[in-house]
């Protein structure tokens, strides 16, 4: 796959618009995903997801290919969900109208959950109560969580991504498995 991104990214950089289209289609839907479980918002993934190839393509002049280009994509999109958790103010009563979104009240901020029920009986219910438990980390541990566990990143690759020492993401991962394991012990 390297090799693959590579050479579109070659052609890319020279121009070709189907190049870049493919790098698009290969990282779309695991951006998406990541970026959903970091936000918890479907249009704000999507925005993300949006905003990330908007600066792939600004910038893809700056792309250093001595590292892997997925490395790079995942750190744009991940920082820009950092960004926007960041900038969130809390909701403290669904009722109320969002300051954020002008007409919305709390209720339209919740993700809908269009499950069928055949998706329904094979997402288990300790997987429903794990990822709620990850979705109210700090974010610092949350981006490393999902990274690490969700997405199935080395630690080194999470901590390219995040631009931090692999020892800082070894500490991060076994603080956020202590805030899980603390909120899930009476719970499972």
């Amino acid at each position: 796959m390297n090799l693959l991104e590579s050479q579109l990214v070659k052609l890319a950089l020279k121009g070709d618009q189907a190049a870049f289209a493919e790098l698009v289609e290969l990282y779309q839907e695991k951006l998406y995903h990541m970026a959903y479980r970091m936000l918890n918002n479907r249009q704000e993934a999507e925005d993300v997801v949006q905003e990330t190839f908007l600066r792939v393509f600004n910038n893809l002049e700056r792309y250093n290919d001595s590292m892997k280009f997925s490395t790079w994509i995942y750190r744009i999109a991940t920082n820009l969900c950092i960004d926007r958790l960041r900038k969130r103010k809390p909701i403290y009563s669904l009722d109320a109208e969002s300051t954020e979104y002008e007409g919305l009240d709390g209720y339209s901020m919740i993700p809908s959950d269009d499950r069928t029920p055949e998706s329904e009986l094979l997402l288990s219910e300790t997987q429903r109560i794990i990822h709620q438990a990850i979705d109210t980390l700090p974010p610092k541990y949350k981006t490393v969580m999902i990274l690490r566990y969700i997405h199935e990143l080395s630690l080194q690759e999470v901590g390219d991504i995040l631009d931090m020492p692999v020892t800082t993401i070894k500490t991060r991962v076994h603080r956020g498995r202590e805030f899980l394991r603390k909120k899930l012990e009476h719970r499972l």
